[in-house]
């Protein structure tokens, strides 16, 4: 174990232990704490001393298996760069499709950080405007910009929420409720979709026909009163730091906010209308009310056979009243009777 030493400097000779200075408390005795080395230093360290390499060894083997990482992010790259998508201006960033610049379409909303943050180094390797320098191409860095751009976006819970909430390239539109097809495929993956703008989670899915009617009367529950983060300020035709007039600034956002607030009233109009026609098509209502229907009859049945056999013994037990007991013992008096009971 190692101490630490160290003595304290000598005062000034201005300084007046009387007028400058007051002892609130005396000093605490002293620790004993075990320190553990970490971080990459320590980790360069050790990596040496495993390895018996010398500095300048461990920088080369680092940046050589630096190199062939970035190698290999590069050739992960498969989604095709359009002539399109390259060509795009980075001042129309807000029209752009950010996932697509990254080269993450497929996975959008569904992409994670990390693979945001792998997607942009990849694209950053592959087009930065030193790497074309040097390799001879003089095309300028439109495209770079606009991969900066998206990463910025992405990249920002608040900006990428913002962008998810208008993503042009997910259908939000609500099927026609005369489509053909099963049920359970064509709005099974809407509301998934629609899931991801909750406030609360878990958020229910839909489930199948086998899914029990307290699962689906829950589902039904939850989405009527659906709270969504839904928002449109991506959408916002001014910005307010576009003028410096406090005046112009507060016009502007009472006009964005008067914007997003119809565009909100619409999606909730939207959202409603596409829980409202899959409760009248859902093929589990018709069956739960076709099961309580038979229940009802069921039970309906039973009371009213309860009701005959009460029926029955009440009027055996008159006859027996109204008939001595040897009456009974003929033949043709029993047979008299019994189909009085009928």
């Amino acid at each position: 174990m190692s101490q630490t030493q160290f003595v304290l400097g000598v005062p000034p000779p201005t300084w007046n232990d009387g007028e400058e200075f007051r002892i609130h408390c005396g000093i605490s005795d002293g620790l004993t704490r075990n320190i553990e080395p970490i971080g990459n230093q320590f980790l360069a360290y050790v990596r040496r001393k495993l390895n018996n390499y010398s500095f300048s060894d461990d920088e080369r083997i680092q940046a050589e298996a630096a190199t062939e990482q970035a190698e290999e992010i590069i050739l992960e790259d498969s989604e095709e760069e359009t002539s399109e998508l390259l060509n795009r201006d980075p001042k129309d960033w807000k029209e752009q499709d950010h996932y697509a610049v990254l080269g993450l379409s497929k996975y959008r909303w569904k992409a994670t950080e990390e693979q945001i943050k792998h997607a942009h180094r990849r694209k950053v390797l592959k087009h930065h405007p030193d790497k074309k320098a040097s390799s001879g191409d003089t095309n300028d860095d439109a495209f770079f910009k606009c991969i900066q751009k998206a990463h910025e976006v992405l990249s920002d819970p608040v900006k990428r929420r913002q962008f998810d909430s208008v993503d042009d390239a997910i259908d939000d539109e609500v099927p026609s409720s005369k489509a053909k097809g099963d049920f359970f495929k064509t709005y099974g993956p809407i509301f998934e979709r629609e899931a991801r703008f909750s406030n609360k989670t878990p958020v229910p899915m839909l489930g199948d026909i086998n899914t029990s009617k307290p699962e689906v009367e829950a589902f039904y529950d939850f989405w009527y009163n659906f709270d969504s983060w839904r928002s449109f300020e991506y959408l916002d035709k001014e910005d307010t730091d576009s003028t410096d007039n406090r005046d112009d600034k507060r016009y502007i956002e009472k006009k964005n906010k008067a914007e997003r607030a119809k565009r909100k009233k619409e999606d909730n109009i939207r959202r409603g209308k596409l829980i409202d026609q899959a409760l009248s098509l859902d093929p589990r209502i018709l069956k739960f009310k076709q099961e309580e229907k038979a229940a009802k009859e069921a039970k309906k049945r039973e009371k009213e056979d309860a009701a005959k056999r009460a029926e029955e013994e009440t009027r055996k037990v008159l006859l027996i009243k109204h008939f001595p007991l040897h009456y009974f013992s003929s033949s043709f008096h029993s047979r008299l009777v019994a189909q009085m009971l009928l």
